[in-house]
């Protein structure tokens, strides 16, 4: 090597050279930026695996944390019911005793029950004389008459629970109509 040539980190080629010719040196300065280059492709998709193989993994532990989460308020709301069961077992014991006291200890659990869904954020619904909508009632049947304000609830023939941004069911209602 001569004292105005530079050295060359140039990774050795196998082919042999075929003459004693000067060796085009365009291939030779483009050997790395392929190599460069390779490298780089490798490690983007190095990083394109394993942030695929990441989302994936996250995509699973989501779906284990929802039925994990379904799983743990499912035994939440059979907690809160639990009361209620001993209660109506309670009842059902004293039915060879005073029936009264039976009927009064069903209503208890019953206002229980309602409660239970209350705390759940289901009330019960009132909806007698209230204007029919159909997005809260269901109705099953009109009525009418005297003292009847059309296009309201007449009676409720089974109660709706739920706010009216939340319905767990509607009311099932007679409607109240212009008298013929």
């Amino acid at each position: 090597m001569s004292d105005h040539e530079a050295p060359t980190t140039e990774a050795p080629t196998t082919e042999a050279p075929t003459t004693g010719a000067p060796v085009d040196e365009a291939p030779a300065n483009e050997a790395p930026e392929r190599v460069d280059q390779a490298r780089q492709i490798a490690e983007l998709e190095d990083a394109w695996r394993r942030t695929a193989a990441e989302l994936d993994n996250f995509r699973k532990r989501c779906a284990r944390d929802v039925v994990r989460g379904r799983e743990q308020e499912r035994a939440d709301v059979a907690t809160r019911w639990l009361p209620v069961l001993d209660n109506l077992e309670r009842a059902l014991e004293h039915t060879s005793s005073d029936s009264e006291s039976v009927v009064e200890g069903v209503r208890a659990v019953l206002a229980q029950a309602v409660g239970v869904l209350a705390d759940l954020g289901y009330p019960r619904r009132d909806d007698n004389g209230r204007a029919f909508d159909p997005a809260v009632h269901e109705a099953v049947s009109t009525v009418s008459g005297e003292g009847l304000v059309p296009g309201t609830v007449a009676q409720v023939v089974r109660p709706g629970y739920g706010t009216d941004d939340k319905i767990l069911r509607p009311a099932a209602v007679v409607v109240a109509t212009r008298a013929s």
